[in-house]
């Protein structure tokens, strides 16, 4: 039972600092203020610390604490003295306090800012990271109350005490006084502290994960007696994988006298098994779930998967239910897959775990797989199998309360025995940490995503998580950035994964195409073009081609330095007799190995039409093949496992694509000597973004060679997923040697003086929902970042006009900017190229007979900008996902085509450079039908300033720049509309914490 704390007579008891936390092995715990209810709980804790600890601690022998000492110890005014404890099932295992002092080192208030700080952990729980997150915790706490330094003294033998300061990352000194280490760090987070808090937040998340999925011992709590029923499903299916651990069935249902259920020991309660569970897997009615987490939690139990339902799916009494015991698991320090989980797999030999309701097992692979959907989940094992592809660990994870897919990209990232990640998500929870671990491990492995209830505009149920606001779109544009390979349907995902997990990656976009069919051939020609790849044209073997002129075609493709992939078309043979001869695919699929294990490492695909058991043939590994380069990891732990929810619809949808680059395609038969490539685009095409230097391609003995080759029953299917591949390894290449933000820019931005207006503008109206700026304000802002903005004076009648045209200089425009008609040229609000003051009364008068009074259409005067392109460039914050920064044509094609492009804050010049070659409309900026090219140089350093301003600045809530008119040379923004607010709150800068949903 948590404590009811007192009310300080200071400060109100701060119930945000309580956070769960992943401790280093994997087992979680519980953060929180220390109140006056907790006396008998301190007392107990140190009873159960060393002599040395205490010894440690207070510098002398201190065998018991006083009443004062736990008086001290337990009340605190939350500002100048804080105590933190951690607790496990209610219990502390570790504490931490502050107090703040002057530069004297006696007791102070603010505004001193510096703070005496000391550590208290239980010897049981030392090495488990319980001081490192105490530190980031109180840390984070000092600097919310002001305190910007902390000093401890150490005694020198106290190594492990120092090792936590030293490797906390933060700027410290150290000296030695009287007999003891003196240390002071600076709290202000630096790149090494927060690379510290992350590689320690991926370890322990990682390791909670492998727990899940290498248990040496499962019980299933809720195997029932007879034959059927979930609990007893599970239970089989277990056995039935061969299970390496020991397995038990517990049901407080059993007669005392059964002894066994299907071969394993049966128990009425984990409290009869004479060892520590590792997993339980709880399969009985909701109502009885918290006894049984309850007595998973008092006996040692490290994870559960809770495939019971009920909860957050059931609406709003279940979804109190599903917090509950989320909060009841973290208490006991486990973590949950669940509830209404479908289950987990872990396929490692010495696992061999199948704590799922799948009844069979998938074949051992490279391939991991998370799902939030039971049906999907059952769906995508489906076809893996189908395809001969086998999976390293599979994660159903139901509502995902706990366990989520950011915990499988963690754990993904340095599983030695998964080299693809799929994932199919309904929910985002943390968009900014996914991001984030999605770039760190698709720099390694490819990362292959569907989402889910993408237009909903809500969760699924069960998900209780942050909604974000921002469109599918910009959520498919941030995945890409970060490496995300993410694709619309589930057959996509199995299409790419099994090409990814058995292929090298491609090291371009050049294609060879041979087959057996000319029409199949063209038909996978012309499915390269629509997906931007180069294709050569096809050649064609004949109806009457043998294997072996398959093996010899394909071993030629492949030691051709032209191409960077290869398709193999096939069609069954025609026998003497006319009759088509489908059997021969065993024979056709080892030809094919044969040349691949003596070529180059090249990805090949297989597109054929019901050739019997050539599928199966190429989905088993060469012999001959070398194992797949995988990178070197510190762990070898059992692949990892997702968690299950039924869903009652496969999502699936289709979304634009990249148009053909207007390639000539061949007609008639192409024979094997025809090496041509295909002619140019008839377009222009945007100039490349400054890429990453071409990564030297490792000879060809170090190259990872292809084992099982991908088989695919359409053209559009294989090429789709080469061309993914093909995007993906670019991505991979240019991720190698990241974009920087130029220094040039560091000269003309004026960052505080942009802080002190941001300052101002908000005191001046404090309004929580913020405010949003003038246009001569909105001005003066983005000048202090170099951004200029054409100039607009008010003209409230036509004298008044005439006045600010000659202030300004003729030729002007005259423009409406009430609400209804900005930026609508097409409604007849803007009026161009007025050279006098009679052109420029004739178009007031005009106007105002058109469309309203002056009051009603507050007209402005602007100086004309050279003619150039029209762009819109906006920035955005969103709550869940962060910063965003967006770029698009005018007008028509951002508005109504959804052309825009997005990229998450802070951009670098690489960045800034794909953000405007990637909308469908880039060919307008680079001499479209021979107009002149716009000078792009300019774009990509507006985009760089204005990524920097909300970078810096996080209360600029929003910005648009609209219209910014590129020309040859230059650019002029003509429109800004800024809008500050009190920053909304990040949850990826403080300390590591388990989300509370």
């Amino acid at each position: 039972m948590e404590p009811k704390p007192e009310q300080s007579p200071h400060h109100a008891y701060p119930d945000h600092w309580e956070a769960d936390v992943v401790l280093r092995d994997g087992g979680t715990a519980r953060i929180r203020p220390i109140t006056t209810d907790d006396a008998e709980r301190l007392v107990s804790f140190y009873e159960q610390v060393s002599d040395e600890s205490k010894y440690y601690r207070f510098f002398a022998p201190y065998p018991r604490l006083s009443d004062r000492d736990v008086h001290r110890f337990t009340h605190h005014d939350y500002v100048d003295r804080v105590g933190l404890a951690v607790t496990i099932g209610g219990e502390f295992i570790g504490t931490v306090r502050y107090d703040r002092i002057d530069d004297r080192g006696r007791p102070a208030s603010a505004p001193a800012d510096e703070a005496e700080v000391a550590f208290l952990v239980q010897d049981a729980h030392q090495g488990r990271g319980v001081a490192s997150a105490l530190l980031e915790h109180i840390a984070a706490v000092a600097r919310e109350r002001g305190i910007r330094r902390f000093a401890a003294e150490v005694l020198p033998a106290n190594n492990k005490m120092i090792k936590v300061f030293r490797d906390a990352g933060y700027t410290q000194r150290r000296s030695f006084e009287d007999g003891s280490v003196h240390l002071t760090l600076d709290l202000e987070p630096t790149e090494e502290s927060l690379a510290v808090q992350r590689g320690r937040e991926q370890r322990a998340e990682a390791r909670s994960v492998q727990r899940l999925l290498a248990p040496g011992s499962v019980a299933v709590i809720g195997a029932g007696r007879t034959p059927g029923g979930v609990g007893r499903t599970v239970l089989r299916n277990l056995l039935a994988a061969g299970y390496t651990g020991r397995a038990y069935a517990v049901n407080r249902a059993f007669d005392e006298g059964l002894a066994t259920l299907d071969g394993v020991p049966a128990h009425r309660s984990l409290g009869e098994i004479d060892e520590q569970v590792d997993l339980a897997v709880i399969a009985v009615p909701a109502h009885q779930v918290p006894e049984a987490v309850a007595d998973c939690g008092e006996h040692g139990v490290q994870g559960l998967v809770v495939v019971s339902a009920g909860y957050a799916e059931r609406g709003a009494d279940g979804r109190e239910l599903q917090r509950e015991l989320v909060r009841q698991a973290r208490s006991y320090g486990m973590r949950i897959i669940g509830p209404n989980a479908f289950g987990i797999i872990n396929t490692a030999e010495n696992v061999r775990l199948n704590a799922s309701l799948a009844p069979e097992s998938p074949a051992r692979g490279r391939i991991g797989l998370f799902t939030q959907s039971g049906a999907i989940g059952i769906a995508l094992l489906s076809g893996l199998h189908r395809r001969g592809a086998g999976l390293s660990s599979f994660i159903s994870a139901g509502n995902r309360a706990d366990v989520s897919g950011n915990d499988f990209l963690q754990y993904s990232f340095e599983d030695p025995d998964t080299d693809v990640a799929l994932l199919y998500l309904e929910s985002l929870g943390n968009p900014r940490k996914f991001t984030r671990l999605a770039r760190r491990t698709a720099a390694v492995k490819p990362v292959v995503v569907v989402k889910g209830a993408r237009h909903s505009g809500t969760n699924p149920p069960g998900h209780a998580v942050p909604v974000s606001r921002i469109p599918d779109a910009t959520v498919s544009a941030l995945m890409r950035q970060a490496g995300v390979i993410r694709v619309d349907t589930v057959t996509e995902m199995v299409d790419a994964g099994i090409l990814l997990a058995g292929q090298p990656l491609p090291s371009g976009p050049r294609v060879a195409i041979l087959g057996n069919s000319e029409s199949l051939g063209l038909l996978t020609y012309d499915a390269c073009l629509a997906e931007g790849l180069r294709p050569r044209p096809p050649i064609d073997l004949t109806t009457a081609a043998s294997p072996q002129d398959f093996r010899d075609a394909l071993a030629e493709a492949l030691a051709d330095a032209t191409c960077d992939a290869v398709i193999v078309t096939a069609i069954p043979w025609v026998g003497e007799d006319g009759e088509a001869e489908t059997g021969d695919g065993q024979v056709l699929a080892a030809a094919l190995h044969t040349a691949v294990a003596g070529g180059s490492a090249k990805p090949v695909a297989v597109v054929h039409v019901e050739i019997g058991g050539l599928a199966e043939a190429l989905a088993a590994a060469s012999s001959t093949a070398a194992p797949r380069q995988r990178p070197t990891t510190a762990r070898t732990a059992p692949p990892e496992a997702p968690t299950d929810r039924t869903a009652s619809t496969d999502r699936t949808a289709s979304t634009d694509r990249e148009g053909a680059m207007g390639r000539e395609v061949p007609t008639g038969r192409t024979t094997d000597t025809d090496r041509t490539t295909a002619s140019a685009p008839a377009a222009p095409h945007p100039p490349a973004a400054p890429a990453a230097p071409e990564a030297t391609p490792p000879a060809p003995e170090d190259r990872p060679r292809p084992g099982r080759i991908p088989a695919y029953p359409a053209a559009e299917r294989a090429v789709r997923a080469l061309a993914e591949a093909v995007k993906y390894a670019q991505w991979r290449r240019q991720a190698a040697v990241p974009g920087k933000v130029p220094e040039l820019l560091d000269e003309t931005i004026d960052e505080a003086g942009a802080a002190a207006l941001i300052e101002a503008h908000l005191a001046a109206a404090p309004d929580p929902r913020g405010r949003q700026l003038g246009h001569d304000e909105a001005r003066e802002l983005l000048g202090r970042y170099g951004i200029d903005v054409r100039p607009t004076l008010p003209a409230p009648d036509p004298d008044a006009a005439a006045a600010a045209a000659a202030r300004l200089g003729y030729p002007v425009a005259l423009k409406t900017t009430a609400p209804h008609l900005r930026h609508r040229a097409d409604l007849g609000g803007v009026r161009l190229d007025l050279t006098d003051e009679d052109a420029l009364r004739r178009a007031y008068g005009d106007l105002t007979d058109l469309l309203g009074k002056p009051a009603e259409l507050l007209p402005v005067v602007q100086a004309m900008a050279p003619r150039g392109v029209d762009t819109v460039v906006r920035a955005s914050i969103d709550a869940a996902a962060g910063a965003v920064l967006s770029f698009g044509l005018a007008g028509a094609p951002s508005e109504l085509l959804g052309d825009t492009a997005h990229r998450l804050v802070p951009v670098t010049d690489r960045d800034a450079a794909e953000l405007i070659r990637s909308i469908r409309a880039a060919p307008v900026l680079f001499g479209w039908r021979g107009a002149a090219p716009v000078d792009t140089a300019a774009l990509e350093e507006l985009l760089l300033r204005l990524s920097r301003l909300v970078d810096d600045h996080p209360e600029v809530v929003s910005v648009a720049l609209e219209p910014v008119v590129v020309a040859p040379q230059g650019l002029t923004a003509l429109g800004a509309t800024v809008r500050l607010a009190p920053p909304p709150a990040r949850n990826d800068l403080g300390p590591r914490r388990l989300p509370s949903y």
